[in-house]
C-alpha cells in the first residue's frame, strides 16, 4: 500500500511513477505509467519464451517511449513451475510449461485487464497487445479470440498458430518479423534453432488469418526501407480498408530473431538498424485510437 501511495503522490505532480509490480494470485504483471494514468489507453506487452516481465522490459525499452506518449504499459508474466524464471505462454502449439500443461493464459490476461484499469484507473475497455516470440504467438492467439477487447495488436518474431485459431472479429494488426529467423522461420515450419519441436505457421498465414475478417481483398501499397549498411533491408506492405490501415506487414528482409532496436548483444547477424520495432509499434497503435 505504501509503494502505491508513493506512485499516487508522484502521478499528482505529472511525473512519471517508476514500474509497479502487482502480484496477481499465484502470477504477476509489472506495470509502468504515464504521468496521468486515469483513463490512460492500456499496452499489454508479452514477454518471450524463457524471458520475464523485467527482462522483456529492459530488452524493449517499449515502456519509456510508450509512457511519455501517454500509454500505460502492463508486463505479465507467463508462467513457469515453482521457482523457475524460465516463463512462458500456451499459444497452443508452443512453448514450454504453459503449452505442455494447458495453462489459460487467456483468463489471466483478462484478469491483467480488469485488474490494472482497477487498480489505476487506466481504460481496460480496450487494449493494446504486442509481444515477442512467444510472447507475440500469445498476443496474436489473444487478439484472434477476444476481438472485442482488443483496439490493435502487433506480433514481432511469433506466429500464432492459424490451423487451430480463427480470428473471430476485426483486429487491426501490425506484423515484424525476419526472412532469416532461425527460431520461427518466415516461411513456417521447424526453426533450425528452434527450442521446441514446433512446426510454425508462415507469416503470410497469420497475414491472412486477420484479413480474413475485414472482407474481400484490401487495397495494398508496398514501400521498401533501405537507409543502412547493415545487411538488412524492411519491405513494408500496406493493406487498407475504407482508407485505413487494418494491417501492415514490415518484413525484414536478412532480418533474423530479434526485436528491432532492442538489446540483444549476442545477436551478430541479422539485427537490422533500418526501423525500431517501438516507434513502429506506437506509431500503428495512434492510427488506431
Amino acid at each position: 500500500m505504501r509503494r502505491i501511495a508513493l506512485i499516487l503522490a508522484l502521478l499528482s505532480l505529472g511525473l512519471p511513477a517508476a514500474a509497479e509490480t502487482v502480484q496477481l494470485g499465484e502470477r504477476y504483471y509489472e506495470i509502468e505509467l504515464p504521468a496521468n494514468p486515469k483513463g490512460a489507453a492500456l499496452i499489454l506487452a508479452l514477454h518471450g519464451g524463457g524471458g520475464d516481465p523485467d527482462q522483456f522490459a529492459k530488452a524493449s525499452g517499449l515502456a519509456r517511449a510508450a509512457t511519455q506518449a501517454g500509454y500505460a504499459v502492463a508486463f505479465p508474466a507467463g508462467s513457469g513451475r515453482r521457482g523457475d524464471r524460465l516463463l512462458t505462454w500456451n499459444g497452443g502449439y508452443c512453448c514450454g510449461y504453459a503449452a505442455r500443461n494447458g495453462v489459460d493464459d487467456v483468463s489471466f490476461l483478462k484478469a491483467v485487464i480488469e485488474d490494472a484499469a482497477r487498480r489505476f484507473g487506466v481504460d481496460g475497455s480496450g487494449v493494446y497487445l504486442t509481444g515477442m516470440s512467444n510472447g507475440s504467438i500469445m498476443a496474436e492467439t489473444f487478439a484472434a479470440r477476444n476481438p472485442g477487447l482488443v483496439r490493435a495488436v502487433t506480433g514481432v518474431a511469433g506466429t500464432m498458430d492459424t490451423s487451430a485459431i480463427r480470428v473471430a472479429g476485426r483486429v487491426p494488426a501490425l506484423i515484424i518479423h525476419g526472412t532469416a529467423d532461425p527460431m520461427v522461420p518466415y516461411a513456417g515450419g521447424q526453426g533450425d534453432r528452434s527450442l521446441t519441436r514446433t512446426h510454425f505457421a508462415s507469416v503470410p498465414s497469420v497475414v491472412d488469418a486477420f484479413l480474413a475478417p475485414w472482407g474481400g481483398v484490401p487495397a495494398r501499397t508496398d514501400r521498401v526501407i533501405d537507409r543502412k549498411d547493415d545487411g538488412t533491408s524492411v519491405s513494408v506492405s500496406d493493406y487498407q480498408k475504407g482508407g485505413q490501415v487494418v494491417l501492415r506487414l514490415m518484413t525484414v528482409e536478412g532480418g533474423a530473431h530479434h526485436w528491432p532496436g532492442g538489446r540483444k548483444a549476442r545477436l551478430s547477424e541479422g539485427k537490422t538498424q533500418e526501423i525500431d520495432a517501438n516507434t513502429e509499434i506506437l506509431r500503428f497503435f495512434a492510427m488506431q485510437r
